[in-house]
């Protein structure tokens, strides 16, 4: 689509009528149409952390000027997203899923972030991955025409909408999970009730083991699920799958045993006829952890009856990767000659407060920066005096208060003092994009290039 600039989303689906009808170019104008509209966005005091002097240009206007962060009026806290590490990793991810023979369908949930989708499908993603309803209407308002959803879709309402969706628009697809009879039921009933004329596309999904998450725990039960599918009229069997980063004790070898219980499993349900006049045939894993394991396996995939296998991948955080989390877990640790992502986030905050030798605080807190896996990591400190960056050595964040973050200074560490600048690495970005309305793209020098918009 090749849009810098996004909007918010708005209600769609409704009674489908002859006359409503409309083809994947008329998607891809809504879509570039809402895109645009982010352009036209007026800047104003809902977004943190953007100039005051701001107010009034168009977000359009305000990436034209290419203000500098550090110098142009931005106040802290401000997160910060490295353009060129951004597309650092969107390169990356595409050369290793075009390497290993997968389908790419990114988990869209980590950012919500609609220019991020299609510079994603730029890349070569077959399209998005996302969790709930809502985050689907977002995604077809930007144009999306791929979604698989990694989820149960149990709602009347959101599958209402969605029939509304399918029938609207012939080349959009969509997959979902299925794990019980009883959702099979009640996804039947609420489709056969809003009059669907398209079945939805579904994938039982295999649970990862006792005490994991979502997904029927055995093969028996799959079946079962799997016969369900077969006798609604409003569903169609597509494949299995599962998440692989829900197995128990993970290891190399535990997450590998899972995933040839699904590839198995998949290779059962063609045997039974069940995925007879299908074109392909969907067999989806990956979060961001095991990707690589994901790999290996889907690699030993055999030629089903049936039809072509669509190894679908679903890895997200790997867009702005992270200083923690995903640093210390992500598959390029085990496999460096494939490359390695660099994390792409960097938050700035202000020392406002310097009580002791050994206490800072600076004016950013759970309500800026992600803190469910890990701390921020203080990294670098700007002289607030003469703008010099320097290494954190010695300076770490050790707590979080709403508005506050409480930093230690060991004895010889690197001075700090009030009006410094700390720029710190973040842990998860799932639970960093979702603190920020509008992030700042920003390049080496400091220089401002684009703003992303997230709609969570």
């Amino acid at each position: 689509m090749g849009v810098a600039y996004i909007a918010t989303a708005s209600p769609g689906g409704g009674t489908v009528t002859a006359k409503n009808v409309v083809s994947a170019d008329d998607a891809t104008a809504r879509g570039e149409a809402r895109l645009a509209e982010l352009a036209r966005e007026r800047v104003d005091f809902r977004f943190k952390g953007l100039p005051p002097q701001a107010d009034g240009l168009t977000v359009a206007e305000l990436a034209e000027r290419r203000l500098n962060l550090f110098t142009d009026g931005f106040t802290t806290p401000v997160l910060a997203l490295s353009a060129e590490r951004l597309e650092h990793n969107l390169a990356l991810m595409e050369t290793y899923a075009t390497r290993h023979g997968l389908t790419f369908a990114p988990h869209g949930k980590t950012s919500m972030a609609p220019q991020l989708f299609w510079r994603q499908i730029e890349h070569g993603a077959w399209g998005i991955t996302l969790a709930v309803p809502h985050q689907v209407r977002v995604a077809r308002e930007f144009g999306v025409e791929r979604i698989f959803l990694a989820n149960e879709l149990v709602d009347a309402a959101a599958l209402r909408w969605l029939a509304g969706e399918l029938d609207s628009d012939p080349s959009f697809r969509f997959i979902c999970y299925v794990d019980s009879v009883r959702g099979v039921e009640l996804m039947d009933a609420a489709l056969r009730a809003a009059g669907a004329g398209r079945p939805v596309d579904v994938v039982v999904e295999l649970g990862a083991g006792e005490g994991a998450r979502t997904g029927a725990r055995t093969e028996a039960e799959c079946g079962a699920v799997a016969d369900a599918v077969a006798a609604s009229s409003t569903l169609r069997l597509v494949g299995v799958a599962g998440y692989e980063g829900e197995v128990p004790r993970a290891d190399g070898e535990r997450v590998r045993a899972w995933l040839r219980r699904l590839v198995a499993l998949a290779v059962e349900f063609d045997g039974a006829g069940r995925f007879a006049g299908l074109d392909e045939i969907v067999v989806s894993a990956g979060g961001s952890a095991w990707f690589d394991a994901v790999a290996d396996v889907f690699a030993e995939i055999p030629e089903l009856g049936g039809a072509p296998v669509l190894k679908l991948l679903r890895s997200g955080a790997y867009v702005s990767h992270d200083d923690g989390h995903y640093r210390h877990l992500t598959p390029f640790n085990r496999v460096p000659e494939e490359g390695a992502l660099h994390p792409a986030f960097r938050l700035w905050a202000q020392v406002v407060s310097r009580p002791t030798a050994e206490q800072a605080f600076v004016n950013a807190g759970k309500r800026d920066a992600a803190y469910d896996l890990d701390l921020p990591e203080v990294q670098v400190v700007r002289d607030a005096r003469t703008g010099a960056v320097r290494d954190a050595t010695g300076v770490a964040v050790t707590g979080l208060s709403d508005q506050h973050g409480w930093v230690r200074t060991e004895p010889g560490a690197t001075g700090v003092e009030v009006g410094d600048w700390l720029g710190m690495g973040l842990s998860h970005p799932c639970t960093s994009f979702d603190k920020w309305q509008l992030i700042p793209v920003v390049e080496g020098d400091g220089t401002v290039v684009d703003y992303v918009r997230t709609f969570f």
